[in-house]
Parts: C-alpha cells; sequence; structure tokens
C-alpha cells in the first residue's frame, strides 16, 4: 500500500475504524532521524499489504502528537482495533518495526 498522510481530519477514518493493523510515524521535516528512518518506512508500507501505513507530521498535527503524549521524533506507534499495541522511539532496524507489528 501506499503511505497514508494522516490528519485529525482523517485518523477516525484512517486509523482507528481500519480492518487492518496501523503503522504511525510521528515524525517532522526538520528532524534528522526522522528522514533517516522514512525509507524504512515506505519500503515497509510497499512490502506489506496487510497493513496500513501513515505519517503524522507533529508540527502539522499538535493535537494528535499530544493526544498520543509523542516526546521524541521519530516515534512508531501500531494501533490495531483502535488500541495501541506497541511503540518504538527513535532510528530503529527493519526488523525491530517488523517485530512490533
Amino acid at each position: 500500500m501506499e503511505l497514508i498522510h494522516i490528519t485529525k481530519d482523517n485518523f477516525e477514518q484512517e486509523v482507528l475504524n481500519s480492518d487492518k493493523p496501523v503503522l504511525l510515524d510521528f515524525w517532522a521535516t526538520w528532524c534528522a532521524p526522522c528522514r533517516m528512518i522514512a525509507p524504512l518506512v515506505e519500503a515497509i508500507a510497499k512490502e506489506r499489504t496487510d497493513i496500513k501505513v501513515g505519517k503524522i507530521d507533529v508540527d502539522e498535527e499538535q493535537e494528535l502528537a499530544a493526544n498520543f503524549r509523542i516526546m521524541s521524533i521519530p516515534t512508531l506507534v501500531v494501533m490495531k482495533n483502535g488500541e495501541v499495541t506497541g511503540q518504538l522511539v527513535g532510528v530503529r532496524p527493519k526488523d525491530q518495526i517488523l517485530a512490533l507489528l
């Protein structure tokens, strides 16, 4: 699947009401570690059709970032059936990200 740009306007539809697990990447354009992990997140989005992958820009979506208590970026959050089931903070190898799913 393609990456989905998640906003407060589409969060309920794309994440909470998703019939698939959702990997959320909390990031910002100025964040170097976020740019380092971006190719891994994009690869996972293309390789895994059984999940959704969404990116949330913490500068544009401060309310969502606050709701998830995001203190450091990049932060990856997995949600299943509207519930958080896992979280990783910082740059991690692809196998750790996949294990979170």
